[in-house]
């Protein structure tokens, strides 16, 4: 029994899922059976039955989950069972395209223990360190290549194992490794022949090489050795005490630690953990003042945020809402329309995508806008219904979202500038039309009831021009009620810089489609940032993007937009940027802008570049030395390998936009070694991201990608340090990472 390795051995709820039990599994009100469910031996699968003709037995790893959900906190939960079954429900969410799986146990107390033992083992998984991870995953392909499970492998075992982790060797090879191992000349490998064969494959020459060189005491290295090995190589201001720490939170050897030495197996463990990572460990918290006005900060935004995929026939869901709040998105877009029965929706306009309830959305987004960032979030309306349907749009507001909906402005007085992201914690801002001014508030003047306003350009004009049929500017009556609780996020008309800065109050924002946004960046940039100094800019994609695809976001922050609004449904480089962009700052969906950015005086383009504190100049020198367990791509092909290269990428002002690769090596995405050199001239580096690209290369076609990881250049740890790998959704991959050299020093 292996549950042993998940250090929860004798645990009840560990117990409960391995004995297992019936679940009903619901996927509509008609199809809702029971089926047997319960946790492999190896603590890392569930198997349930299948009575599906070629698939009796079904299992899938407990990697593959996003999370665990109690109650009935599905879209199908909501749709085919009854309230009354509430404590009976849960559902597990994977990562990526993998439908939910939707639950039901007999009993309240079941479904509780089904989630608790569920949330310890993926907890637990997520704590082991990538080291451990490696070794489960090394473990893991082995039994998976054992073919006879008698815990011996014969050559062809061997072989069938190293395609597996994704190595080609010669027959020489195999055979050589081999005889190397079998010790006992069993013509198979067990137990101690099989570790050595793994350390075999675990060998990291460059690690030995920069161990050796910095082991100077009895063949390890003294705290005094690492201390060196941290002021030398990693540039990192640190004391002998933070060489101790290091010894005693990450030596394996019992021996070596008395000694207070770090020996090479500690050492490894050291550098594949966050203090080894490229990203400083400091930047993994909220690190930034966040204090300052809400438009001194970029907001992770998302636009259409209801769709799963395309905007034409896609389906509409809550389940993307929520996907996006744990993601930190801190600005998420409801379009509205008239629903039948009286209750308002959202869906994509004019098109075939499904609808959802617009009070379910909210539920949604009030119990998830939390659970990841405590910072606030914008509800940006795109509003298309009846006075009567906004009335209750209004209502479900303040009935679901509580004292969390900011309902007037922050103080007893009229306010001249946004309140802090610190101040606003836990709120919820709405952005919309309203019949008038702030000022309102404060004089108790009470206007008409309802009153009509010209429709934004953006609700009328995004739409994929559908309705070429209305006028250019339709007018919409808007209802007192919704009007009252827009508070610091008015949407107004854009008629220029000039026309903003003379007669738009600070909490009355414009919104510009790509195309405009780019052309004002371009030609007049400096005018732009200063708009966006005391005042919120949101840009979204053009109408025409109807595959849900992405703009880039880097030029739009370069003139500090705000709300930078992407379609966070589709996996894309545009994506990676965001994700790159936001890695910082705790997740928290919030990034404090660079001062020049922020203060009046400031004359920054990031085209012309003049003097100024904007140009830090710095020359970024970075090796790319090894990759690791980089995963197939086409796991189809049976005898398929990988020739994997490394773009390393930098996002920023167009002076330092700038791309440089690796050639492929053959045949090898288990250890690849490519030593190459590249040096780039950084001007703005407040603004610039480091990106990192792994694809196979493919000679007939375009190179499939492997992995990415981007973050910002001023996020960076100096020295030998590795990357973790993201899939193209933005999800780890946990075995596999890139080891680099960095340098990033002052030009001259």
């Amino acid at each position: 029994n292996e549950s042993n390795s998940t250090g929860l051995e004798g645990d009840p709820d560990l117990q409960f899922l391995l004995d297992g039990g019936k679940l009903i599994k619901i996927r509509s009100s008609s199809w809702q059976k029971s089926r047997f469910y319960k946790l492999e031996e190896d603590c890392k699968t569930l198997w349930h039955e299948s009575h599906k003709i070629f698939k009796r037995n079904q299992t899938f790893s407990i990697d593959d989950i996003d999370s665990v959900r109690k109650g009935r906190q599905s879209e199908g939960f909501l749709k085919h069972t009854d309230p009354s079954v509430e404590d009976r429900c849960f559902s597990i969410i994977f990562k990526g395209r993998k439908r939910n799986l939707d639950l039901m146990a007999n009993q309240g107390h079941e479904a509780k223990q089904w989630v608790s033992g569920l949330e310890k083992i993926i907890n637990n998984m997520h704590n082991l360190s990538r080291q451990q991870k490696s070794e489960h995953w090394i473990f893991n392909c082995m039994r998976k290549a054992d073919k006879n499970e008698d815990n011996k492998m014969t050559l062809k075992e061997l072989k069938h194992f190293l395609r597996q982790i994704n190595v080609e060797v010669d027959e020489t090879y195999a055979a050589d490794l081999f005889k190397k191992c079998d010790k006992s000349n069993s013509g198979t490998l067990e137990g101690s022949e099989i570790k050595h064969f793994y350390d075999l494959l675990t060998h990291r020459e460059e690690i030995d090489v920069i161990y050796g060189k910095y082991a100077q005491t009895e063949g390890q290295m003294s705290a005094r050795d690492l201390l060196n090995f941290l002021l030398n190589e990693q540039r990192e201001q640190v004391s002998m005490q933070d060489a101790l720490k290091l010894i005693e939170k990450y030596e394996l050897d019992g021996t070596a630690k008395e000694k207070k030495h770090m020996t090479k197996d500690g050492f490894l463990m050291y550098m594949h953990q966050e203090e080894g990572s490229i990203l400083n460990p400091k930047h993994k918290h909220v690190y930034q003042d966040m204090s300052q006005p809400l438009n001194h900060y970029f907001i992770s935004s998302s636009h259409n945020t209801y769709l799963m995929e395309d905007q034409l026939r896609g389906p509409s869901s809550t389940e993307a809402y929520i996907k996006a709040l744990m993601k930190s998105c801190r600005c998420v877009e409801l379009d509205c329309w008239d629903g039948p029965n009286g209750e308002p929706v959202i869906y994509h306009g004019y098109t075939l995508t499904s609808k959802v309830l617009f009070r379910d959305v909210i539920k949604a987004v009030k119990d998830y806008a939390f659970k990841t960032s405590d910072y606030p979030v914008i509800l940006s309306l795109e509003n298309h219904c009846s006075v009567d349907q906004q009335k209750l749009m209004a209502h479900h507001m303040i009935a679901i979202l509580g004292d969390a909906l900011l309902t007037k402005p922050l103080g007893d007085t009229l306010p001249g500038n946004f309140p802090s992201p610190e101040e606003l914690k836990g709120k919820f801002l709405i952005k919309g039309k309203r019949l008038n001014k702030l000022d309102a508030i404060f004089n108790n003047n009470s206007t008409v009831d309802e009153d009509t306003v010209s429709e934004e350009d953006e609700a009328a004009e995004s739409k994929e021009g559908e309705q070429k049929t209305k006028s250019k500017k339709s007018k919409i009556k808007l209802a007192r009620e919704l009007s009252d609780i827009v508070i610091y996020c008015k949407s107004v008309h854009f008629n220029g810089f000039e026309h903003a800065k003379d007669n738009q109050a600070f909490y009355e924002m414009s919104s510009f489609k790509e195309s405009k946004a780019f052309s004002l960046a371009q030609n007049s940039a400096t005018a732009y940032i200063h708009h966006n100094m005391d005042k919120l800019s949101r840009i979204y994609p053009a109408g025409s993007r109807t595959d849900s695809s992405n703009y880039n976001p880097v030029p739009m922050w370069n003139v500090g937009c705000q709300i930078v609004a992407l379609n966070f449904q589709t996996p894309s480089k545009e994506m990676h940027l965001n994700q790159g962009r936001f890695l910082q700052n705790g997740l928290c969906g919030y990034i404090l802008k660079p001062g020049f950015l922020r203060s009046f005086s400031s004359q920054f383009d990031p085209s012309t570049l003049t003097k100024g504190p904007w140009l830090q100049k710095k020359t970024c020198h970075i090796m790319v030395i090894t990759a690791q367990q980089l995963p197939k791509i086409n796991k189809d092909k049976h005898k398929s390998i990988v020739d994997p290269l490394v773009r390393v990428e930098i996002y920023g002002v167009p002076a330092d936009n700038a791309s440089k690769e690796t050639h492929y090596i053959e045949n090898n995405g288990f250890n690849p070694m490519w030593n190459e050199n590249f040096q780039f001239d950084i001007q703005v580096p407040e603004l610039a991201m480091l990106r990192f690209v792994v694809e196979d290369y493919d000679s007939t076609s375009q190179n499939d990608l492997i992995g990415q990881y981007c973050l910002p250049l001023t996020s960076v740890q100096n020295g030998y340090r590795h990357v973790p790998l993201l899939t193209k959704r933005g999800d780890i991959i946990s075995s596999a990472g890139l080891f680099v050299h960095l340098m990033l020093i002052d030009a001259e």
